[in-house]
């Protein structure tokens, strides 16, 4: 499952992708769910290693943290996994590694902007991930392991899940929710964006840990009204987030989604007024 809003400008990979889609922290409000209720078995076939094979976590002394990131390596970290996700290239694509480190440095640093309040139309954004201690059992996603890896407090971590919750009005190239009414001055509708999970720890609920932990602290901010934008061929996400309560508001006109270069989305909206505490 992978939900990505293009909040940077179009910047074309060097060859054809297979599939497209200082002091700065935040407090670390956590969440923490213990591995076993998100263990991979082998009957998820989504969740496996670089060689196809069941990836378990079964190291029941580790935890997944759900939580807004806490540090900078963190945050790089997150990057990283999303271009991972949003960016798959032919085999012996030649500039591939260049290009995916070019986009994580421009993501990166545009993500450092919104969460500093540096751009126009954000008035608060917060990263949410979900990461895991570098236990034995992950070993076999090798290429997970080096690309998302982190070190907190001397400890290595892996980022496994990642999403934004961005608080305003709208998010650029993108359908804005009608619901409030609001003017500039109030902001109570927020978006989530950049949704992703890895690959090889697909349908495990995390997913749907992320979305959870995103809704509760727009519910801190003061949001009434929450919205994700979702490919309209997406199935998965969609099922992903109608379970966490989205419904139908709108989808993109086929002509935008052309424009843009990308499957044509639909815009889901969650009533915060109505969620439970």
């Amino acid at each position: 499952m992978a939900t990505a809003s293009r909040l940077l400008p179009p910047f074309p990979p060097p060859a054809a992708p297979t599939s497209r889609h200082a002091t700065l922290r935040a407090a670390p409000r956590s969440c923490s769910l213990a591995i076993p209720s998100l263990r991979c078995r082998a009957s998820a076939p989504a969740a496996v290693d670089a060689a196809g094979a069941p990836l378990l976590l079964e190291d029941r002394a580790g935890t997944v943290s759900i939580r807004e990131f806490v540090t900078l390596d963190e945050l790089h970290a997150a990057v990283r996994l999303r271009v991972r996700t949003f960016y798959e290239y032919a085999r012996d694509t030649v500039g591939a590694e260049d290009h995916r480190k070019g986009l994580a440095e421009r993501e990166y640093e545009a993500l450092q902007n919104r969460i500093s309040g540096n751009m126009i139309n954000f008035r608060r954004v917060s990263c949410i991930n979900g990461t895991v201690p570098l236990l034995p059992s992950l070993m076999p996603a090798e290429e997970l392991c080096s690309t998302c890896k982190f070190v907190e407090d001397g400890e290595e971590r892996i980022v496994v899940g990642s999403l934004d919750l961005n608080q305003c009005l709208w998010l650029p190239d993108e359908l804005t929710g009608k619901r409030p009414g609001v003017t500039e001055s109030s902001h109570t509708r927020a978006y989530l964006s950049n949704v992703c999970v890895a690959k090889e720890l697909q349908r495990c609920g995390l997913g749907y840990a992320l979305v959870d932990k995103s809704k509760k602290l727009a519910r801190q901010w003061g949001i009434t009204d929450l919205y994700v934008h979702v490919a309209i061929n997406n199935e998965a996400a969609q099922k992903l987030y109608i379970k966490s309560g989205f419904v139908y508001e709108s989808e993109e006109p086929a002509q935008q989604a052309r424009h843009l270069g990308r499957p044509r989305r639909l815009l889901l909206w969650l009533d915060m007024k109505n969620e439970a505490l």
